[in-house]
């Protein structure tokens, strides 16, 4: 911008928008040479493509609102609002994860008692503590997402500081008031899904809160974030109908090192903010081209670990049914994720996750037999 100042030295400052000094190279390319006017274009493609999304979509989705993901419509109803904070669209692994669990105990059975108990326990781990995950999570990251995405909830006032308290309370309450029934339910002498519940809530607020804010360290944020999102519901599930083994243990805690993948997959869209606010996520760590890698990585090598921990176990058809199921996921990494991780973030997760959390039910079902 300088050398362009020095080249044309009867601009007047009425010409050069302190706004946008990209704007301002274009006014004033016409009294200079030509060559300046690609070295202008060139280089307002380039912080077009590095600068965040800070506006909601013109005409925002009311779906895209209720499942608190982006391109949502800008709302005033407050149970609507409410519901947004509890992100819905994050929901499905935690439900998937209790499923996956029951069907690893080899003790469920299609029974209206026992389906009435796993819904019990999908509301535990879905509505309420992964809303209460998310809730605490928005509020600990207001003053990052006033730089990435000012227009959500928490940052733009469309919801007050005292009504986001009550929700973090009344969902975390909630959660640990269904653990405890189920254990009654169940019969349980020790309270295993209660402690299930308070640990995996206790992790979720220091992912999010000083002091410790797990978040801060892309590797054992991430890492927190898969295993609670993989391992804990799984884990719930199974000790509902049967019993926790070490083997399902470890095995679900590999599991979560692919949830550490998808994890990342967040972190791109929040590189500014996390980097203003000193947050290490992997993308601000190593750069975004390296973090692509990592992200995939993760998710694809861990599988492949699982087949083959399948395989050597005796369970050939199970190891090929997931590695079927993998082949797809690297596919839609290549057509959408390692493109443009931004952009198509929504699109690459909605195309390739659902590929994962079926290979997830395999490797349960694989347990069981």
């Amino acid at each position: 911008m300088a050398s362009l100042l020095n080249t044309v030295p009867s601009i007047k400052l009425s010409n050069f928008n302190y706004n946008n000094p990209l704007r301002s190279s274009q006014i004033s390319f016409s009294l200079s040479r030509r060559r300046l006017v690609v070295r202008a274009t060139e280089t307002e493609k380039e912080a077009k493509a590095e600068a965040p999304d800070k506006a909601p979509a013109a005409g925002g989705s009311s779906i895209n609102q209720i499942l608190g993901i982006k391109g949502a419509k800008q709302e005033t109803d407050k149970w609507k609002i409410r519901v947004q904070l509890t992100k819905p669209v994050t929901w499905p692994p935690l439900i998937w994860g209790v499923v996956c669990g029951a069907a690893a105990s080899g003790n469920f059975h299609w029974t209206p008692e026992d389906v009435a108990k796993s819904i019990v326990c999908m509301l535990m781990s879905g509505p309420f503590l992964t809303g209460y995950t998310q809730t605490i999570n928005d509020w600990y990251d207001r003053e990052i997402d006033a730089i990435n995405e000012p227009y959500r909830p928490i940052p733009s006032g469309a919801v007050s500081e005292q009504e986001v308290i009550t929700q973090i309370w009344v969902l975390l309450l909630g959660g640990l008031g269904l653990a405890g029934i189920l254990d009654v339910w169940a019969g349980h002498d020790f309270p295993v899904i209660f402690y299930l519940a308070l640990g995996g809530s206790l992790l979720s607020y220091i992912y999010s809160a000083p002091p410790l804010k797990l978040k801060q360290n892309g590797w054992i944020g991430n890492f927190a974030l898969g295993a609670s999102y993989i391992s804990l519901p799984w884990w719930a599930g199974q000790a509902l109908f049967g019993t926790l083994t070490l083997d399902v243990i470890v095995l679900t805690l590999l599991y979560s090192i692919a949830g550490l993948g998808i994890a990342i997959v967040n972190d791109f869209k929040s590189i500014e903010g996390d980097r203003a606010m000193g947050l290490q996520s992997l993308p601000v760590a190593f750069g975004s081209e390296a973090a692509k890698w990592i992200c995939v990585g993760a998710i694809d090598i861990t599988q492949i670990s699982v087949a083959g921990y399948l395989l050597g176990a005796g369970k050939p058809y199970y190891a090929f049914a997931l590695l079927g199921l993998i082949a797809p996921q690297v596919f839609f990494q290549f057509k959408y994720f390692l493109k443009d991780p931004v952009k198509y973030d929504v699109k690459y997760q909605a195309s390739a996750q659902p590929f994962l959390i079926l290979g997830l039910l395999v490797t349960a079902l694989a347990t069981s037999h």
